[in-house]
């Protein structure tokens, strides 16, 4: 059985460099002059090390999931509605104006400038960025036993608001907005949940006590 060249170094570091090229400009936007100046690699060995410039790309996206999309689990980890929101609104304004990355959405701004010679890569991103959709949806149906949802919107017309949300807030900071701006918009999207905070802590204190009740009750006895 043939064994899988093992990465080195300057391949990871190779890797990573054409990840924040591809954030900045786009799939089509980086071009393979681009990829080269970023990567410090000539054309030969790009092709020789990662096969194509579509198959860069794909690591490329498997990296910036693994390294800047944890805060997204971790939002829907949440036990109520508004923790969900919150977590992840806030993450998704952090991660879209960091000092140190590109402005915007990996994903986004790689489907914004992806043509219809690329249909691929663009339905393999449309399907990565719907992906949060379904996982909302599900996560805010049954948190919802825990803490109120907006006024007037049930689980479902939530979890579309925060998608779409998400997406217009990657495009504003794409377009130069700052991350006070962004957080303007997540404190205004969070405003929905004003006149139910009292019965969000409620739910929450409920369900920290049944928490409490339940270890209590499978606690050994001395």
């Amino acid at each position: 059985m043939e064994l899988s060249r093992p990465r080195t170094f300057e391949e990871d570091q190779a890797l990573r460099n054409a990840m924040f090229a591809f954030w900045e400009y786009g799939y089509e936007g980086a071009s393979m002059s681009v990829l080269m100046k970023a990567t410090k690699m000539g054309k030969t060995s790009l092709y020789r090390t990662f096969g194509s410039k579509e198959e860069l790309f794909r690591r490329a996206l498997q990296l910036y999931h693994s390294e800047y999309l944890d805060f997204r689990v971790e939002a829907l980890a949440e036990t109520t509605p508004k923790r969900i929101a919150e977590k992840l609104l806030y993450g998704i304004a952090t991660l879209h104006t960091g000092e140190a990355t590109p402005p915007g959405c990996l994903e986004t701004n790689g489907a914004l400038v992806c043509g219809p010679d690329n249909n691929a890569i663009r339905e393999e991103l449309a399907r990565n960025r719907d992906q949060i959709l379904p996982a909302l949806r599900e996560r805010l149906r049954k948190t919802s036993a825990n803490g109120p949802l907006p006024r007037g919107l049930d689980a479902d017309a939530t979890a579309t608001l925060l998608a779409t949300l998400i997406q217009g807030m990657a495009v504003q900071a794409k377009g130069g907005h700052s991350r006070a701006e962004l957080e303007d918009t997540v404190r205004a999207a969070l405003s929905l949940w004003d006149g139910t905070d009292a019965v969000d802590e409620s739910a929450a204190g409920n369900e920290s006590a049944a928490r409490n009740e339940s270890a209590a009750s499978t606690a050994p006895a001395d």
